[in-house]
């Protein structure tokens, strides 16, 4: 059952990370949320769905 959430969750940071480099932010900003996706998976994933998407 673990394996298949980690699988959920990295198909959503993928997901995440895609996005946020298709985004209109400037390029720092980019660089921001996926360092942030990248060292905290879950969190850094759910801000960016609810915070970095608005910007």
């Amino acid at each position: 059952m673990s394996g298949i959430v980690g699988l959920l969750i990295l198909a959503l940071d993928i997901i995440a990370i895609v996005d946020a480099l298709k985004s209109s932010m400037d390029t720092g900003k980019k660089a921001l949320w996926i360092i942030l996706i990248l060292i905290l998976p879950v969190i850094g994933m759910i801000l960016y769905f609810l915070i970095g998407k608005k910007s």
